[in-house]
């Protein structure tokens, strides 16, 4: 299974503005030649720019400083130095930027294509031509280029994956992805088996919906503990969310269940808890006394959140469920 980085900090230093120079023309009644020292290059910046085909922030682990090109210094006959080269940095569509010092959010690269300068290239010194005046008509000094903006950052990766699972840990939900994906999640009968966000592609009749299975939570994951923090940062930018309940869990009552997790999201957030939610009741294979899904689909449609039993180790009731996500996310969509 591959890695899922969802946060890392890097360093970046935008590129030195160059020298500008201090140089004579050679003609015949004027002081020195007249100044004739060009102006030093601009330093390249470092622009990060989000890239749909890119989705992880793993190439940042192993590569942590990033140094856009320096200008080159002014030249005589006025030439002003090149600039440098910006260095473009390609992220994940959804990646957050902070400054790592401050904490202050410098962006949110939402959008395909979408650009953000993080440090910005150094001006160019000026050459002593540009000093010449009627009174100083042969200055023999220039600016040095100034240098470029260097910070440390932070990248952080919010999945904008359509559908979100959301449920207690082995509710089934690696199960789940790994039924209706070519993702594969691994599975153990351990809770906080996720212990990062997995992405899955399904596709229903030729329409395809990506799906994140997100780390378990328990109670208290509003104030961090568990995995809390890690689940729910994950969950914000979601279209709908599934969720997963244990329905063969003799231990926590399937109302038990949905209230304390719907808890959790209305303390983190109450715009998450008003997401579009369907409940799934899982796992019903291994059900003695199927009553238990008719108390639960009438239970939650007299809520009014659609309901759906299936179990991913048979396959009963996916298609219909699946059916009905992909013109729930069709809507979504197309309502913006």
């Amino acid at each position: 299974m591959a890695s899922f980085i969802d946060k890392v900090k890097i360093f970046v230093k935008g590129g030195d503005g160059g020298n500008g120079c201090v140089a004579f023309r050679r003609e015949k009644f004027i002081p020195k030649g007249g100044p004739a020292g060009g102006d030093g290059g601009k330093g390249g910046s470092v622009i990060l720019v989000a890239d749909k085909n890119i989705h992880t922030l793993l190439d940042f682990k192993y590569k942590r400083h990033y140094k856009a090109e320096r200008g080159r210094h002014g030249e005589g006959n006025k030439r002003t130095g090149k600039s440098g080269e910006d260095l473009i940095i390609k992220v994940p569509v959804g990646t957050v930027v902070k400054d790592a010092e401050t904490g202050e959010i410098l962006g949110d690269l939402t959008r395909e294509g979408e650009k953000l300068v993080v440090a910005k290239g150094g001006r160019g010194g000026r050459g002593n031509a540009a000093f010449a005046t009627p009174t100083r008509r042969a200055p023999d000094f220039a600016e040095p280029g100034e240098p470029g903006e260097e910070r440390w950052i932070e990248l952080e990766l919010k999945l904008i994956a359509d559908v979100g699972l959301v449920g207690f840990p082995n509710a089934g939900k690696s199960t789940f992805l790994s039924r209706i994906s070519a993702a594969r999640p691994e599975i153990a009968d351990y809770p906080f088996t996720t212990l990062r966000p997995i992405l899955g592609v399904t596709e229903v009749d030729g329409f395809s919906f990506v799906v994140a299975d997100i780390p378990g939570l328990i109670e208290g994951a509003h104030k961090g503990r568990g995995l809390g923090h890690e689940f729910l940062r994950h969950v914000e930018r979601t279209k709908l969310l599934l969720h997963l309940i244990d329905l063969s869990d003799q231990t926590r009552d399937f109302k038990e269940a949905f209230e304390k997790i719907n808890k959790e999201l209305e303390l983190y957030s109450p715009k998450l808890a008003k997401k579009p939610q369907i409940v799934v009741g899982t796992k019903i294979d291994a059900l003695s006394d199927r009553s238990v899904i008719d108390e639960a689909k009438k239970y939650f449609e007299s809520r009014g959140y659609p309901f759906f039993a299936v179990s991913a180790v048979t396959g009963e009731g996916m298609k219909e469920l699946l059916r009905y996500v992909a013109e729930k996310v069709k809507e979504i969509r197309e309502n913006g």
